[in-house]
């Protein structure tokens, strides 16, 4: 099973985890869980003023033997507004745009969607259990 917690932060919010969301998918191959703007497919949605966040701008898929991984789906600009890394403990990783990593099996870490243009972030913590 895969689960995800997101909040959604802003400037003076920073370290609140007030209206606080989550979602969870069983670990079978092509279960897919969404994060973006758009509420008809997304399991967890943002605030829909929030553009620097697709309307479907991360997705995890389950594939083969449990093992999970997330990408960045590329949305209809050339050039995103916002950045996305992976942090897994110490790690954290960038993510590329239009990229895929593979997550921890049986971990869990953070996936963090940075606006650049404003103290914005949507934060995606995921806890892989089996």
């Amino acid at each position: 099973m895969l689960e995800l917690t997101m909040a959604t932060v802003s400037g003076a919010e920073e370290g609140a985890t007030a209206g606080m969301l989550m979602a969870d998918a069983p670990s079978e191959t092509g279960a897919v869980l969404r994060v973006g703007r758009d509420t008809t497919v997304c399991r967890l949605a943002t605030p829909d003023d929030w553009l620097f966040i697709s309307r479907v701008h991360l997705e995890f898929l389950c594939g083969p033997e449990g093992t999970w991984q997330v990408t960045w789906l590329r949305g209809s600009q050339a050039d995103p507004s916002s950045e996305v890394r992976l942090i897994v403990g110490e790690y954290a990783q960038p993510l590329v745009y239009g990229g895929t990593v593979s997550l921890p099996r049986g971990g869990s870490g953070e996936i963090v969607v940075q606006d650049r243009t404003a103290p914005r972030s949507v934060n995606v913590g995921f806890y892989h259990e089996f």
